[in-house]
């Protein structure tokens, strides 16, 4: 940046290269919508069999024929279903619904007559897969969408994906909603680096498991959770990650009570707990700090779990203590405790 006194002159910024430190990249996509002066874009060849339908300042295309098309759909308001979408749903030859009745209402809400919809769900994908392949295979665009947001995102969808591009057809997306992104970027916290879980396992030693890698997951983690399973799931996190880990419980993204509940994991559960939770539920779980390991053995910290659970001593605070006195990540703790717990219950089940 130049000023007064340091010998620039008016001249010699006029004839500065103003895309000096554009990325190529970019300055190469910029001049496609703008033209290199400035002026209109230079006509893109179309693709074979390609359609477009205008539709604003711009041209839609829509996807050639012979290829799978996975459409993203609103999760909540119709308002999001993009002008791209309505494009390629209205031109698909058939599009493949997670429920037929739900797509259906969508597809007149956007003025499709005439679609061809049939269902894929988890009960019935594997058995899609060869018709959609041979469909495709034949030139026909197939569309393939969700109840709500990107198929594939803990919806049916992605192992017909994966069936297609293996057969060395085309696979396209048009982006749209997603309730992953819409919760991360509106709860506040670290965007830079994440992870996403889906829905956790209801019970037993994988549910543990998870829990227990959440506990010390440094990146943020997007939890998705049935409405009913709320206060249970914020209580286990509590346990596992301890009270005071920052969570945000987002509710109902996109529609009219759309809400979000941001504050240490202990307080979430009891917010959850005393009330009705209702609709979609998504949570997002900050990261744990990091912390060094100083190196003790896990025969030190079983053993000081042991003599303290075998006294009756309660499994979370015994873990936030053991791990606080050695400076140890509490998930390696919490996972010794788990351990000794199980080998307990086995060697009980054995008497």
């Amino acid at each position: 940046m130049t000023g007064p006194g340091d010998g620039s002159t008016g001249t010699a910024d006029a004839d500065a290269d103003p895309d000096a430190d554009i990325d190529p990249e970019i300055l190469e996509e910029l001049e496609f919508w703008t033209g290199p002066e400035g002026g209109e874009p230079d006509p893109e060849p179309p693709r074979p069999d390609a359609q477009e339908i205008p539709r604003g300042p711009n041209p839609v295309v829509t996807a050639p024929s012979g290829s799978l098309v996975v459409v993203g759909t609103p999760i909540g308001n119709l308002g999001d279903l993009s002008p791209r979408a309505v494009a390629v749903l209205t031109a698909a030859d058939v599009i493949y619904c997670e429920d037929t009745r739900h797509s259906r209402k969508l597809v007149s809400h956007a003025g499709i007559a005439g679609a061809t919809l049939r269902s894929l769900h988890e009960h019935n994908e594997d058995e899609r897969i060869d018709e959609v392949v041979t469909s495709v295979r034949e030139g026909r665009t197939v569309a393939v969408v969700s109840d709500a947001g990107m198929p594939g995102v803990s919806d049916p969808g992605s192992r017909v994906v994966g069936a297609v591009a293996a057969a060395g057809l085309t696979v396209t997306v048009v982006p749209g909603p997603s309730a992953v992104l819409a919760a991360l970027v509106g709860s506040g916290l670290a965007t830079d680096r994440f992870c996403f879980e889906g829905f956790l396992p209801r019970s037993g030693k994988e549910r543990r498991a998870v829990l227990a890698a959440l506990a010390t997951e440094t990146r943020t983690t997007v939890v998705f959770e049935a409405p009913g399973r709320v206060a249970g799931t914020l209580s286990d996190l509590s346990e596992a990650c301890g009270p005071d880990r920052p969570v945000v419980v987002a509710r109902e993204l996109t529609k009219l009570h759309e809400e979000f509940f941001r504050g240490p994991m202990a307080e979430a559960a009891s917010w959850a707990g005393a009330r009705s939770v209702r609709g979609e539920v998504v949570l997002v779980v900050g990261g744990a700090a990091v912390v060094e390991d100083p190196g003790v053995g896990d025969d030190v910290l079983s053993a000081a779990l042991a003599e303290r659970l075998g006294a009756g001593e309660r499994t979370r605070g015994v873990v936030d203590e053991v791990a606080t006195a050695f400076g140890v990540p509490r998930r390696r703790v919490y996972e010794l405790a788990l351990a000794l717990r199980v080998g307990g219950d086995t060697e009980a089940a054995g008497t």
